[in-house]
């Protein structure tokens, strides 16, 4: 419970109707939620409008109701007009719940790629050294005392963002690695939070479209907010847009990379592809000096693992635990190797977009596979650009595509493959489609060839396909090793 005029602190905002003098008892944005005593905050979505479900969150007894639009109401309810409805929301939850940030050193990262990676590397070299912290991003919710949670976003939306944050604080996490979306940032979601360090990865075309972005400019510039709330600022100095994302900053800016002079520089890389797996391993000139043993392959996996080796060196995690880590972490549906042969290799990945499928398909080819086998499909309901960019992509880059079902939503499979299907045409690319997923799956695994590579993308971690608005249990890993098990009792 709590006061208004505490909550609409930092708001600017005018009341219209009703009264200051109130106590609040709780805050959401879905009228379905509302109790007797609570704040209604009416968010205007891409697909709904909370302004239309007004009158109902009022009969349920919602005792404030926050607006960006002028409203008429009926009923004994203070009615509170801001600009902007997500940015109040989110200075609201930081009141409601106390401010919990500022009781903890946050970690900002934002890119295109490699978010997901460098924060759950960040995060296991702060649970290595002993620092009692939280994740929060793709994978969910994350605490060192071994709490997790699902997430629905990157970034979650405030509410639910400030009240984590306030039970990661109360639990004693001192820190908080949190993957930033461009999303996050365009509606506000981390309004009210200053990060000791914001990390930037790199910045390529995705996410333009109608319900995203509508120029590149725009998700460059959401990205940038980050870094103007940020105390410290690594950045990858090999990425063409870091002098956009740090001009006309006042915090102290520190870099990483391979190819240009940096703080933290990785040198004499080298690729292994073995019984164990697929390595990489170089050494490292500038603040850390060391030899590195990296358990996740590829340049990309290089680029992640300076970035969380920068940030860790600035919060006094010492080169003896940033090294242990980087031998033994892994990450769920991030180019993660399914060991199921000594004859072809199995990895699986969330590319979903043609940026992050390109730099896949670079990593793998460094591995010099025999061929390399792409199994992928494209999310329905989703800018039909990214179907095209990534057939296009596949057609080219892959020795063999197999077009299949993804997340289709409220789309028919067959039109997705469709757009698919004929970029990869244009390509002259190798190509087969299996619409069911399991049986695409199935199919990559029976006709793997000696030296093969084969890359099951764009689900990764998701443990569910999306079909129609409901989410059925899917696992690519469980799928993988159920087709092996099968093998087997068959043999």
């Amino acid at each position: 419970m709590a006061y208004l005029k505490d909550l609409l602190k930092q708001v600017t905002y005018i009341c219209t109707r009703g009264t200051m003098d109130c106590k609040v008892t709780h805050i959401c944005h879905d009228s379905r939620q509302v109790v007797r005593g609570s704040m209604f905050i009416c968010l205007a979505g891409s697909r709904e409008d909370g302004h239309d479900y007004l009158a109902q969150a009022i009969r349920k007894g919602a005792a404030v109701c926050v607006v960006s639009k002028h409203v008429w109401v009926e009923g004994d309810v203070t009615v509170i007009r801001v600009r902007n409805t997500s940015e109040a929301m989110a200075w609201i939850a930081r009141n409601y719940y106390g401010a919990p940030a500022e009781a903890m050193q946050m970690i900002g990262i934002t890119g295109t790629k490699g978010k997901t990676t460098t924060a759950c590397m960040l995060y296991q070299m702060l649970k290595e050294a002993g620092v009692k912290c939280g994740l929060i991003g793709t994978l969910g919710i994350r605490r060192s005392d071994g709490l997790k949670k699902p997430g629905s976003n990157t970034t979650p939306d405030a509410l639910v963002l400030q009240k984590e944050l306030r039970e990661m604080a109360d639990a004693g996490c001192s820190c908080c690695v949190m993957e930033v979306s461009s999303q996050g940032l365009k509606h506000y979601r981390v309004e009210g939070i200053t990060f000791a360090i914001g990390i930037y990865t790199n910045l390529s075309m995705d996410h333009i479209g109608p319900g995203e972005h509508r120029s590149f400019r725009e998700y460059a510039c959401c990205k940038k907010r980050l870094f103007e709330r940020s105390r410290m600022i690594c950045i990858n100095a090999d990425d063409k847009y870091h002098g956009f994302m740090t001009a006309n900053l006042e915090a102290p800016v520190y870099t990483y990379g391979i190819e240009q002079p940096c703080d933290v520089k990785a040198e004499h890389i080298v690729y292994e592809r073995s019984s164990r797996g697929l390595n990489v391993t170089y050494q490292t000139t500038g603040w850390i000096k060391d030899e590195i043993v990296l358990k996740m392959p590829g340049t990309a996996n290089v680029y992640n693992s300076l970035a969380a080796m920068e940030a860790a060196y600035l919060l006094g995690i010492s080169p003896e635990t940033i090294r242990k880590t980087l031998r033994n972490v892994s990450v769920k549906g991030r180019i993660e190797e399914v060991r199921i042969s000594d004859k072809f290799d199995v990895v699986i990945d969330y590319a979903h977009n043609a940026a992050s499928l390109e730099s896949l398909i670079k990593t793998l080819r460094q591995y010099q596979p025999k061929r390399l086998v792409l199994l992928f499909g494209c999310g329905g309901n989703r800018s039909k650009d990214r179907r095209y960019s990534m057939g296009e992509i596949g057609g080219k880059m892959a020795d063999l595509s197999i077009i299949t079902a993804d997340n289709s939503r409220y789309e028919k499979v067959e039109d997705i493959i469709a757009d698919i299907r004929g970029s990869i045409e244009k390509t002259g690319g190798k190509f087969i489609e299996i619409p069911d997923r399991r049986e695409a799956i199935r199919y990559s695994i029976l006709h793997a060839q000696p030296g093969d590579m084969v890359a099951v993308i764009g689900k990764g971690h998701e443990d569910y396909q999306e079909i129609n608005g409901v989410r059925h249990h899917f696992l690519d890993r469980e799928v993988i090793e159920e087709t092996v098990k099968e093998l087997g009792e068959k043999a």
